[in-house]
């Protein structure tokens, strides 16, 4: 039986035909960036403190002495509160008397009140975010994270949709389609790339003994199949786990640019840069290296690269900032190799149920990703040191899926290669036709 890759060598790997479907995918991303980031300035904080209506009677001196000053979580600066601000009538009392704050009162002992006016917020960078809008500060600051969360609820909400259109428009894998037995299709699509890079394809693609085998392939597969067998249970379970992590990892620190030292915009531009030799290094990795082994070191210099930054003192932020442009370069390099990497270990009868479950259940990492963000308000090194571990502990527990490099893509689900602990199979190999098989072929040519 001659196999699907022999069958259609007669294309070329890099005809016109695949370069038009490359592109199509290519440009079809680009609107995911701008939107998929967006949110890293629509819901930004900016610096703010609370309102003194400007209808009270006060000094210039207590007008500017209002607002406590607070020791800064970060630099151990002291800065203007955000959240409170002197009692009100006391300060007016105060400026009232013509007593003046620092000298003839001692501001410590004055009592502080909530922003009982509300907030005003620095307009120099931002007209207005999604926090000043809806005063996503302080005691409600807890909501913050959840406007992104809610974002990327929408984008899960939106693959549903966007599924049903590539499926009616970007050309459907005319191996799927061999899989469930629908050969003239296969043969059609097969026919129309070889017109577009302008080669003659031969009368017959697929032999009547495979066609015959396809046919028999046509059992019905959905997401149930997933967890069916123990062997693709536990690859789809540990798939999907490091799908989550990595999820959680990427965007958490994209997410994360507008807090860092600087220009918010340029770091966010920073970090968007290094995603360029990230994705350039993951073709390279992907094309002569070890998938399993690429999936782990890349998810532990990623982890490590986190857990590195808490030891980085106060004065050296460059240092800092590098790490974690470094660990945001590994965890993107990780994120392409593993959608890849997925398709690979499923059989085509599964491939895109599988990888479509994977990207669906990684929502739930992207969902909760913000709040990793969050917890920065009460220490600053929380976040890296629980996405530095995580990923390094996904980083470990990719080393139990099979190794597909070098292997042919698995047709059925038995082809799949075997999960650790799991009953032990023949593993799968592409054959040359033996003689019993062109004998076969030929017998039933005989009888067409």
């Amino acid at each position: 039986m001659t196999d699907y890759e022999a069958a259609t060598a007669f294309l070329g790997e890099w005809g016109r035909f695949q370069q038009q479907v490359f592109l199509l995918l290519c440009l079809s991303t680009v609107p995911n960036g701008y939107t998929g980031m967006s949110i890293v300035f629509l819901a930004d904080t900016p610096p703010h403190r609370c309102v003194v209506p400007a209808h009270i009677n006060l000094t210039a001196e207590w007008r500017n002495s209002s607002i406590p000053l607070e020791e800064d979580n970060n630099s151990g600066a002291l800065l203007p509160s955000k959240c409170s601000r002197y009692k009100l009538d006391d300060i007016q009392s105060f400026s009232e008397r013509g007593l003046l704050p620092g000298v003839d009162v001692n501001l410590s002992n004055v009592p502080k009140e909530s922003c009982l006016d509300g907030w005003e917020y620095d307009r120099s960078v931002y007209i207005s975010t999604i926090v000043s809008e809806w005063d996503l500060v302080c005691d409600d600051r807890w909501k913050n994270p959840l406007t992104s969360s809610i974002f990327f609820f929408g984008v899960l909400t939106g693959s549903f949709t966007s599924g049903q259109l590539s499926d009616r428009y970007v050309p459907e894998s005319p191996r799927w389609l061999l899989s469930r037995g629908r050969v003239e299709e296969a043969e059609a699509i097969l026919k129309d790339a070889a017109k577009k890079n302008k080669i003659e394809p031969p009368q017959v693609i697929f032999g009547p003994l495979q066609k015959e085998l396809q046919f028999d392939r046509k059992k019905a597969h959905n997401i149930c199949d997933l967890l069916r067998s123990s062997n693709i249970r536990w690859i789809s379970v540990t798939l999907w786990l490091v799908w989550n992590i990595l999820t959680i990892g990427y965007f958490a620190l994209s997410l994360n640019t507008s807090n860092l030292y600087g220009n918010a915009f340029f770091n966010c531009f920073l970090s968007a840069l290094v995603e360029m030799p990230a994705y350039t290094l993951s073709w390279l990795l992907f094309r002569w290296c070890s998938r399993r082994l690429t999936l782990f070191a890349t998810l532990f210099m990623g982890g490590l690269f986190l857990l590195l930054i808490q030891l980085i003192p106060a004065n050296l932020i460059p240092l800092a900032i590098t790490l974690e442009m470094l660990g945001k370069c590994a965890v993107t390099t990780a994120f392409a190799i593993v959608y890849a990497y997925s398709a690979e270990l499923y059989p085509t009868v599964l491939r895109n149920t599988a990888v479509g479950a994977c990207s669906m259940a990684s929502r739930i990492g992207s969902i909760i990703a913000p709040y990793f963000i969050y917890l920065r308000s009460y220490s600053i090194s929380l976040p890296y040191i629980l996405m530095g571990s995580l990923t390094v502990a996904s980083g470990l527990l990719s080393l139990l899926l099979p190794e597909s490099h070098g292997m042919p893509l698995p047709d059925t689900i038995t082809h799949m290669q075997p999960f650790p602990g799991c009953r032990k199979k023949t593993p799968y190999r592409l054959t040359h036709p033996t003689e019993e098989e062109n004998a076969a072929e030929r017998k039933s040519s005989d009888v067409l």
